[in-house]
């Protein structure tokens, strides 16, 4: 069965590196916005003769949509890496994708894959950072979306240095924090980093792992780094020598088992590994320190959600349940001490909070969710949720028509006009051919308040920002 029909007009448009101001804008709110909303996600899945099989294996697609006093502007330009660049001069493609391989096809260094810069896009330091799964990130302008290359912290890391998607910005400090995995066989370990407001290196750690662990994301407090560890190994030796692609070279492994990994944010050491089952975790939702304790805020599914990606446009076939859950930490004592669920497990994905929580306690949050979860067929978001943590039991859910689907990671706005939090969420109608930013009363969940429609049908990305 069919859940997401004419996905595929969506996941395979390739839209023109194009700037213009939007024609039609609806709803007052929207027109009297300030500030800028970012998204970064995989499009552009035909290369000369070859398909991309996977959604990670398209190139970082920018999008910028702009509010201020004379009206909405909308700018979306492709990243201009070594891999985009290089491909488009010869017009084939040359470098291994997540899930793609063939004949003659490269790697960066012989070992790691070229960074499409596809993930997600983070503010820091006078530029945007567009963030691919591993490698560097790549600097943008701001404003006109040009790529001004590839974003070294001042020389301190390499085109190989191990770089994660999902660095965090610390409100308090303006420190980058951020961490990446070397996955040797032997000696698997994990890389922490921060970085100074001026995007100097502050620190860099270094911390043995038990296995070479995917980790996709991370969570920071004033006094912790943490890392949720699935039993999801990675053989690298099978991608550098044996030519497999990272999606091949990855093994679920639940005998291993989940760890909770607590490190001090002083000295890098570990604080305490808690076993926790064995499910799996794509994304944090947010971390904070409470009192002796320490709580972790994680989307925690039955099994890795990668494999819902491989067979493009054919996504999320058999996606399992998941649900956010709390992690109540004492790390001194090594245990966990509470685990709060939210009552929702129609596969939770793409969680948002307000960014200047970070780090701190907060009350709630936001994500996308698949009401056909479960049944048999492929499938696409189509559900909002908010959640506060003061009643998981009672999230707010909002479903679009049937045939319409969220396309990206919703973004608060907290300096709304009237004082009211607003949610900025894509989405796309492939039957029409459109895509259109939603703004929605992020406190109650109903049809949106304003929306502004471009010109162009975009691709489902990934993750955003929202810079006022």
């Amino acid at each position: 069965m069919d859940h997401a029909r004419l996905l595929e007009r969506a996941l395979l448009a390739v839209p023109p590196d194009d700037s213009y101001t939007a024609d039609r804008v609806e709803g007052d709110v929207a027109r009297r916005l300030r500030g800028t909303f970012y998204l970064n996600g995989p499009a552009r899945f035909v290369r000369g003769s070859l398909s991309y099989r996977h959604w990670l294996d398209g190139n970082g697609l920018l999008c910028a949509v702009r509010f201020d006093a004379r009206g909405v502007h909308v700018t979306h330009r492709f990243v201009r890496t070594v891999k985009t660049i290089q491909e488009e001069t010869e017009g084939r493609p040359i470098f291994r994708a997540f899930g793609t391989a063939f004949a003659g096809d490269r790697l960066n260094r012989g070992i790691a894959l070229e960074s499409p810069a596809n993930v997600s896009v983070v503010p820091f330091a006078g530029a945007l950072l567009a963030c691919g799964e591993q490698g560097l990130p790549y600097a943008v302008d701001p404003i006109t979306l040009e790529t001004r290359g590839a974003f070294t912290f001042g020389d301190a890391l390499t085109d190989i240095t191990p770089f994660a998607a999902h660095p965090k910005r610390d409100p308090a400090t303006g420190e980058l924090l951020n961490f990446g995995v070397s996955f040797s066989a032997a000696h698997p370990m994990l890389n922490v980093y921060a970085f100074a407001p001026d995007a100097t290196l502050a620190w860099r750690r270094r911390v043995a792992l038990d296995h070479p662990r995917a980790i996709h994301d991370f969570a920071v407090t004033g006094r912790h780094v943490l890392f949720y560890l699935s039993p999801y190994l990675l053989d690298a030796r099978a991608i550098a020598e044996g030519g497999r692609t990272v999606m091949d070279a990855l093994s679920w492994r639940p005998d291993v088992g989940s760890r909770v990994l607590v490190l001090s944010r002083d000295t890098g050491q570990i604080v305490a590994s808690i076993a926790v089952g064995a499910c799996f975790c794509l994304h944090t939702i947010n971390a904070f320190d409470d009192g002796a304790d320490v709580a972790l805020d994680v989307i925690e599914y039955e099994r890795p959600i990668y494999e819902q990606y491989r067979d493009l446009p054919r996504l999320f076939p058999d996606v399992s349940s998941g649900r956010p859950i709390r992690f109540v930490i004492d790390p001194h004592a090594g245990v966990i001490r509470e685990r709060v669920p939210v009552d929702y497990s129609f596969a939770p994905d793409f969680p948002s909070a307000d960014p200047a929580l970070t780090g701190r306690a907060y009350r709630e949050f936001w994500m996308l969710g698949i009401s056909a979860t479960g049944q048999p067929g492929r499938k696409f978001f189509d559900e909002l949720v908010r959640v506060d943590w003061r009643s998981p039991d009672r999230p707010n859910v909002y479903r679009l028509p049937r045939g319409r689907f969220f396309a990206g990671e919703p973004a608060l706005v907290t300096d709304a006009p009237g004082g009211r939090p607003l949610l900025l969420v894509p989405i796309c109608d492939p039957e029409r051919g459109r895509s259109s930013i939603a703004v929605f009363d992020a406190h109650d969940l109903g049809e949106p308040v304003a929306s502004v429609e471009l010109r162009h049908l975009l691709p489902p990305l990934f993750h955003s920002a929202f810079v006022a």
